[in-house]
């Protein structure tokens, strides 16, 4: 019995590892939100998933050094992938430790932050990723030049 409990936990500790290949499209690309409410998006088609974006005025370069430190004031979170304004990051909750994946596209064509954020394992998250969001996007608000 303690085998099989080992092997269970094995495979569920090893979906906290990578994030799925369906939330990686190429940069500057945000994934659709699946069916489940622990993702929020900035391009969510489901109203009760979608976050607002917020605008910046500063340079592309400066708004995601701004971005990434709104991300990086998480608890718990690193930055897995920083690419063509495309910040991915990690964050990981505190008692569990489930990895929810974090998104910021510094879209500098219509100079607004896009965001997503999903948690990779379970259904509900409690609000978890909208409360993130609304905190990195208070963040970026109050840094603002």
């Amino acid at each position: 019995m303690n085998t099989v409990r080992l092997a269970f936990l094995l495979a569920f500790l090893s979906f906290q590892v990578m994030p799925p290949s369906s939330s990686m499209p190429g940069a500057g690309v945000l994934a659709p939100c699946p069916d489940s409410p622990n993702c929020v998006s900035s391009e969510a088609v489901r109203e009760a998933q979608r976050v607002p974006t917020v605008s910046f005025s500063d340079s592309p370069t400066a708004a995601l050094a701004r971005a990434k430190a709104a991300l990086l004031a998480e608890p718990r979170s690193t930055v897995t992938s920083d690419s063509g304004g495309h910040l991915r990051g990690q964050c990981r909750s505190l008692v569990f430790r489930f990895v929810d994946d974090v998104d910021i596209v510094v879209d500098a064509a219509a100079g607004v932050f896009r965001f997503r954020s999903a948690s990779r394992v379970g259904r509900s998250d409690l609000g978890v990723n909208r409360k993130r969001v609304a905190r990195i996007a208070a963040r970026l608000r109050q840094a603002s030049p």
